[in-house]
């Protein structure tokens, strides 16, 4: 078993605390994802984990047990760096097996795991070739088959595609995903991205300023956002907000909820408005909307208005959130949604 639970955390740096009283259990064998804005935490939670900066107070379990003394070399984890931190002297082969070397394993049994993890990384071709010979794929898929050879129980990855072009980042996804099913190991990956969050994690943990801001699946932080920050953060283009008037209530719609038109039509918020830019995507084409007291991102499947166009805006009244004054969502069984859902419909008429 190897859960990971975060009890009280507290991790400050010089006096200055990046992490306070913070509480997060992260499943066995999942793929979960720590995502959020430069300097949110999250790569300072992954470190903690791997005890390479060990908290200031609270507790940190590995699979039950409190690793809060134990060596970061006794933890039974593994770790991949955005830069991939391999050695450029040494053979594909001897930068996998260095680990096992230096664990004193056994030649024959170097030899067998080495060849195997090769196998399932798709290296088996390089293995007496030099990193600075590889793509940018290969030396990331070396970094992974030495972490794999440990046979970990929790792989930790900071950013392990930033240094990736964008196609093969999309391929290196795909890769990854399916070495998650395979291995059945729990991972825990930084990043920044949203879109790689979404399309990787089990389950998203989004931080913002050392706090949890939401813990979910992809598809629930997605369409149940709790708070307007998770909900501007997660989506492209992020949700449309606008300013309702009351209570310090902002309204919240995603671009691809709105629908555009030449005329208004039956929808319970509609707008007039111009469009200003036009983002032509292939499958898909995002326009920015202008009316006379917001600006609007609208994605639509077909390419059918132009720049200087004027159109309604329209959306359901299923497709609208609102959030309070703390940021938080309003629920639709709240007694003030109905309220709100009124005053959104004289926004109507600007």
């Amino acid at each position: 078993m190897a859960s990971i639970e975060f009890v009280h955390v507290t991790k400050s740096f010089d006096k200055h605390v990046v992490i306070k009283d913070l509480n997060l259990k992260i499943e066995d064998g999942k793929f979960t994802v720590l995502v959020g804005p430069s300097g949110c935490g999250k790569t300072t939670l992954m470190r903690m984990i791997a005890g390479l900066d060990p908290q200031t107070s609270g507790s940190v379990l590995i699979g039950g047990k409190d690793v809060s003394r134990v060596a970061p070399g006794q933890r039974g984890v593994a770790m991949v760096f955005q830069n991939y931190a391999i050695y450029p002297t040494m053979s594909v082969r001897e930068n996998i097996e260095f680990g096992l070397k230096n664990n004193k394993v056994p030649k024959e049994e170097r030899t067998r795991l080495v060849e195997s993890i090769s196998a399932t990384v798709g290296l088996q071709d390089y293995l007496d070739r030099k990193p600075a010979t590889l793509s940018g794929g290969q030396r990331q898929r070396v970094a992974l088959a030495r972490a794999m050879v440990k046979k970990p129980s929790v792989f930790l990855m900071d950013e392990p595609l930033s240094n990736l072009d964008a196609k093969l980042r999309v391929q290196m996804r795909v890769e990854l995903i399916e070495m998650h099913k395979k291995l059945g190991t729990t991972f825990v990956y930084v990043t920044h991205d949203q879109v790689e969050a979404m399309s990787m994690a089990d389950t998203i943990v989004l931080m913002n300023q050392g706090q949890i801001q939401q813990e979910a699946p992809p598809e629930t932080i997605y369409h149940l956002p709790s708070n307007l920050f998770a909900a501007q953060f997660i989506g492209v283009p992020p949700m449309n907000v606008g300013d309702l008037g009351e209570d310090g209530v902002k309204f919240g719609f995603r671009p691809e909820n709105a629908v555009l038109s030449a005329e208004p039509g039956d929808n319970h918020f509609s707008v007039r408005g111009i469009i200003v830019t036009r983002e032509m995507l292939g499958s898909e084409t995002i326009y920015q909307v202008r009316s006379a007291r917001h600006s609007f991102m609208v994605k639509c499947t077909e390419d059918l208005f132009t720049v200087d166009q004027e159109v309604c805006l329209g959306v359901k009244p299923d497709k609208m959130f609102f959030f309070g004054a703390d940021g938080k969502r309003i629920e639709r069984d709240d007694a003030r949604f109905d309220g709100y859902m009124k005053a959104l419909r004289g926004l109507s008429h600007e």
